[in-house]
């Protein structure tokens, strides 16, 4: 798959109008990706042993949507098939008192995935320049005066990206879904959930009244995408209205981003390899 046609290039204008959400890339049915899918999680429990092996780098996955985009759904699934033991799940809801005594990256520092780990945001740092920005929340975060401007989201993006830059130089290879639905999949989802007793728990009325500001979000998705979407940590605009595909899309670009780490077992020689070549003749003796 060319998972360039969802890259979003540093700095580039982002229209997401121009980004169909029903986009299934030429796939003829559900089970052709499924099975597609299923020999990417494959690859990613191989490439996942190495990283985790080598213990030198790191993953971080953000996903990010709007509510009913299927994060929950897309992390589920894609994966399912890796090592509990070398992956981590954050979700990030509404900041305590205590995260918000701190810095906005605090809390997000203190969930990064250690060095062999992936690391998994559902919602993330972002949420800063999203919900903050659409509903004016900035000003209870108790900030400076002086940044209280409208400048203040240029230099929001500026210390991401600047946050982003320094995770890679220091190990942390960094890959941003946005799951990208229709407002008519949006309405769709949502009604389905609340018939299900297994998933109506999961909506609540504030979740219907956000939809009112759903150009707002788009806009801010849009200048946020644009701004913060660079070389070492990218974003990629993930067509969302069918799950399925986006399942697909989504370890598709990992399994990429990953072979092209400079991940691999661990090479044993010298002194351990004669070590362990004697630990072998002496276990083949007993």
């Amino acid at each position: 798959m060319d998972i360039s046609q969802f890259l979003i290039k540093p700095e580039a204008p982002l229209k997401l109008k121009d980004h169909k959400t029903n986009f299934t890339g030429g796939f003829k049915s559900k089970l052709e990706a499924e099975s597609k899918l299923a020999d990417n999680i494959l690859r990613m429990d191989d490439l996942q042993a190495k990283l985790y092996a080598q213990d030198k780098y790191s993953l971080l996955l953000v996903f990010q949507a709007m509510d009913g985009g299927g994060k929950d759904s897309a992390i589920k699934h894609v994966m399912s098939g890796l090592n509990p033991q070398g992956t981590q799940v954050f979700s990030f809801k509404q900041p305590s008192k205590e995260e918000m005594d701190h810095g906005f990256l605090w809390r997000i520092s203190k969930a990064l995935p250690e060095k062999g780990r992936i690391g998994i945001f559902n919602r993330s740092h972002y949420e800063e320049v999203l919900i903050v920005k659409v509903h004016d929340l900035v000003k209870q975060e108790r900030l400076p005066d002086w940044v209280l401007n409208d400048k203040i989201w240029e230099m929001r993006y500026r210390q991401i990206n600047d946050f982003e830059r320094y995770l890679y130089e220091t190990g942390t290879y960094i890959v941003k879904f946005f799951l990208h639905i229709s407002r008519d999949e949006q309405k769709k989802r949502f009604l389905k959930r609340i018939e299900s007793p297994a998933k109506n728990w999961k909506i609540t009325g504030e979740d219907i009244a956000e939809r009112q500001y759903w150009n707002d979000y788009q806009k801010c998705y849009e200048e946020a995408i644009s701004a913060t979407s660079t070389e070492n940590a990218p974003w990629y605009v993930i067509p969302g209205d069918r799950k399925w595909f986006a399942h697909l899309t989504v370890s598709e670009v990992i399994v990429q981003t990953m072979t092209s780490m400079d991940i691999s077992f661990p090479k044993v020689k010298g002194k351990q390899l004669d070590e362990l070549n004697g630990l072998k003749d002496k276990l083949s003796k007993e």
